[in-house]
């Protein structure tokens, strides 16, 4: 596709969902669209699994305790494609934006598979893309199945070549570099409001950000959620879970220039949109020093290997009617073994 502009406004959306209210939550997130257009974006990102919110009870309660909100999430868990990314796809082209979001996508196969999935929605209305997280990061195996490489991609769009990774994964040097690799120019980083960690999650998503933007004279933009007193008031039921749900700063969202730096002013913890204006040319000169999927490599030395494959529990070969397989005296034959109600005119 030919790039339509190299100068536009980005948006990222710092937001608490109507937690696991899936319809609700949709409806919320078609209100931002409408709001972050009206500013002017042209791309709008959304939270880590912002619909219909993160599992929060694994980092709390034991895989037991859990197990009841699992069920509720399975049930509040979207499918791709399906009503509620219809309404998404159609505010999408009603507001003529690209958008990044996060949603809890339900495996079409089973009730016991969820994933952490980033959909990447065009202007038109349509889901250009759907990855889903590779690896999900320490407690949140309890919830959530692993990606595969066939989501690991660049997206060729009318604003330049878009990727995105969720939370952790932007912690995972090769997952960055293949998406670098395919010429990707702005890149979505999705985080949830997250409250546990053992370092300061701001400095975190910071060192993340920057780095994949220096290091890939790239755009990225951060999305984080939002810990309200509702969502807290749900899921703890003692004091010692409701201290960790308190834990402050759990969450960034903006939007890092080629250099590493971020453009504007940053937002921390409370609810609100972060815009800022990109200019896809400016690396240019940037990736004159280092262009490391260029001229600042070795690919004789390093290289990368990416499988896209697809994971899927079933692969079908060679099935054919068996009226096409067999003939005369053997057909017969195998009819005969059949019970009558199976057989031809039973």
């Amino acid at each position: 596709m030919t790039r339509i502009v190299s100068r536009f406004n980005v948006a990222a959306v710092q937001a608490a969902p109507i937690w696991m209210d899936t319809t609700a939550t949709i409806e919320r997130a078609c209100s931002l669209i409408r709001e972050a257009a009206s500013h002017g974006a042209r791309l709008v990102a959304f939270p880590e699994v912002y619909v219909p919110g993160y599992p929060y009870w694994n980092w709390i309660m034991t895989p037991f305790e859990g197990s009841r909100w699992f069920r509720v999430l399975s049930k509040q868990s979207v499918l791709v494609p399906g009503e509620h990314t219809n309404a998404l796809c159609a505010q999408a082209r009603a507001s003529s934006v690209y958008v990044v979001i996060g949603i809890n996508e339900r495996s079409p196969i089973s009730a016991g598979t969820i994933y952490n999935t980033n959909l990447v929605i065009d202007p038109e209305g349509e889901i250009i893309g759907r990855h889903r997280k590779l690896v999900p990061t320490w407690a949140e195996k309890l919830t959530w199945g692993g990606g595969d490489g066939s989501s690991l991609r660049v997206y060729d769009t009318g604003i330049g070549h878009l990727g995105t990774l969720a939370c952790g994964e932007n912690t995972n040097t090769l997952a960055r570099f293949a998406l670098l690799a395919q010429g990707e120019e702005i890149h979505v980083a999705n985080y949830p409001a997250f409250p546990f960690n053992q370092y300061d999650m701001v400095q975190a998503i910071s060192l993340r950000a920057g780095a994949h933007s220096f290091e890939g004279k790239v755009y990225t933009v951060v999305a984080s959620g939002v810990l309200t007193k509702d969502i807290i008031d749900a899921v703890c039921e003692t004091d010692t879970q409701r201290e960790m749900m308190t834990r402050k700063p759990n969450a960034m969202s903006a939007i890092f220039g080629p250099d590493g730096m971020i453009i504007g002013s940053p937002l921390i913890d409370d609810e609100g949109i972060v815009y800022a204006e990109i200019d896809l040319d400016r690396p240019i000169e940037l990736k004159q020093m280092h262009d490391i999927v260029g001229h600042y490599n070795r690919f004789d030395v390093l290289s990368l290997h990416l499988n896209r494959s697809p994971i899927q529990p079933l692969f079908e070969s060679g099935a054919q009617p068996i009226r096409e397989i067999m003939d005369g005296e053997a057909l017969a034959d195998h009819e005969q073994a059949l019970p009558v109600n199976h057989r031809r005119n039973a």
